[in-house]
């Protein structure tokens, strides 16, 4: 499991500012999740050589009443579900009596703590870090979030802070297909995992948010081993009740990470709602492999049928990669194709490719159709190597591949996937400039010079016979 940094302080310090530089992200994920106030935004952070989640707060402004508190509340969630706390403070604002409230509350957690003085751009750092000094914590940062100076600092000095990692019961999770069952309350997952088990292993209830934690369960079915991962229902803000659910989206966060395929399950009968195409977003993020399934599909007339396969075509075109499928959770029509789905899907996410056949490949792509000209000239592409799998990572070396343009890495995906058949997962393209070996050194011919320089002399001495 991720381990959960969370970052507390006063109002406009920028937290928030500092969560988007970290989760490289405006909003690394929706607020739309149950038990979650728009102050509470989670996020993860792969700056680092090890992932954690980073979760944004409101502003704590000392007054326990109306709002406020209720912001409050939130903040001493996050403080108690994270292992460590990252204090941002103000360096134009300098330190406040309200810095030292926030701290006393901070160290009574006994959380390891870590101090972020933002907004030091055009500051004199030294000086403002004087400033803070009087608060006792040795381990203090200067920082400018909203340009992103500092941050690579502050992720280095937080990971050894964390707790190590976990390990993971091999029983359920060795060689078997790790699946993240997500979607909106009553889209039927904990419906489709019974189904597929053969009997009540879950709970299963017409009231929102009956699932609240994420759970395992071990499946084999035609002769394969999966990981079934049942997840809590997302949902807008508005209809989430406080104190009914205590969801938290860290533990969506985290089975997604965990997962090797997500199934996301859309209600037919609602169709796909802003909260599926955020979530959506938020797995080619992770680059996870992805399968639509669309639940509730027999109880609909041709029309309807019709209807929603329109939209769900020109909403999915985003990612038209991942193989859509229509089920029946209840009566279990559909499940062996969305599980031939799965295993596809996982079977791309986890191909291993050739470094000789890749360049092979991206050669006749180059020649098929070549990049536009950048100031005059072409970007050149050499040669591709395998980067990773989960999903399929390939780099690709060459020069001014920095002015490459975003329809050209698609057209360069869409190639790829085509010539080994990747369905259901993203893939990843890494370009990389070639170094000059002749850069800063004088006097140095390179070989086409060399050769020039050659027939002249050859040329020269038979004038001169």
């Amino acid at each position: 499991m991720l381990p959960v940094v969370a970052l507390v302080g006063r109002p406009n310090v920028g937290k928030s500012t500092l969560f988007n530089a970290l989760t490289r992200s405006r909003d690394a994920l929706v607020a739309d999740m149950p038990g979650v106030t728009r102050d509470r935004h989670y996020g993860v952070c792969h700056l680092g050589a090890r992932p954690f989640v980073v979760v944004d707060t409101g502003g704590l402004s000392g007054v326990e009443e109306g709002l406020d508190a209720l912001t409050a509340q939130q903040v001493r969630l996050a403080i108690d579900e994270a292992q460590l706390l990252v204090f941002v403070v103000d360096a134009r604002d300098g330190l406040l009596p309200q810095d030292q409230g926030i701290l006393g509350e901070l160290r009574r957690s006994g959380k390891p703590i870590l101090l972020a003085v933002n907004k030091t751009d055009g500051l004199d750092v030294e000086h403002a870090l004087a400033e803070f000094a009087r608060l006792g914590l040795a381990a203090t940062l200067p920082l400018s979030a909203a340009h992103n100076r500092g941050t690579d600092d502050l992720v280095a000095a937080a990971l050894p802070l964390l707790p190590p990692d976990e390990d993971e019961p091999q029983s359920l999770a060795d060689d078997s297909i790790r699946v993240a069952i997500v979607g909106r309350p009553n889209a039927g997952k904990s419906t489709l995992i019974n189904r597929l088990l053969g009997e009540n292993r879950l709970i299963v209830s017409d009231v929102a948010g009956t699932t609240r934690d994420p759970i395992r369960v071990p499946l084999e079915r035609d002769g394969k081993r999966y990981t079934l991962i049942d997840t809590a229902g997302v949902r807008r803000k508005a209809r989430v009740e406080e104190g009914v659910e205590k969801f938290s989206v860290i533990k969506t966060l985290q089975s997604m990470a965990a997962s090797q395929v997500v199934v996301l399950m859309v209600d037919a009968r609602e169709n796909l709602a802003d909260q599926d195409l955020s979530l959506i977003g938020h797995v080619v993020d992770e680059g996870r492999a992805l399968v639509i399934a669309v639940n509730k599909w027999d109880g609909m007339d041709a029309y309807q049928r019709e209807q929603c396969q329109r939209t769900l075509e020109r909403k999915l075109v985003f990612v038209d990669w991942a193989k859509t499928v229509f089920i029946s959770a209840l009566h279990g029509s559909g499940l062996r194709e969305l599980m031939r789905a799965v295993v596809r899907a996982h079977a791309s996410a986890t191909h291993e490719l050739a470094s000789a056949d890749l360049t092979r490949t991206l050669e006749k792509a180059y020649e098929a159709y070549q990049p536009p000209l950048v100031r005059g000239h072409a970007p050149k592409l050499r040669f591709a190597h395998p980067g990773g799998s989960n999903p399929p990572t390939i780099v690709i070396h060459g020069s001014r591949t920095k002015h490459i343009a975003p329809a050209y890495r698609r057209y360069l995906e869409n190639f790829f996937r085509k010539r080994y058949r990747l369905e259901g997962t993203p893939i990843r393209i890494d370009f990389r400039d070639g170094d000059n070996p002749f850069a800063g050194r004088k006097n140095v011919l390179t070989e086409g010079q060399q050769r020039k320089r050659q027939r002249m002399i050859r040329e020269m001495k038979k004038r001169k016979k």
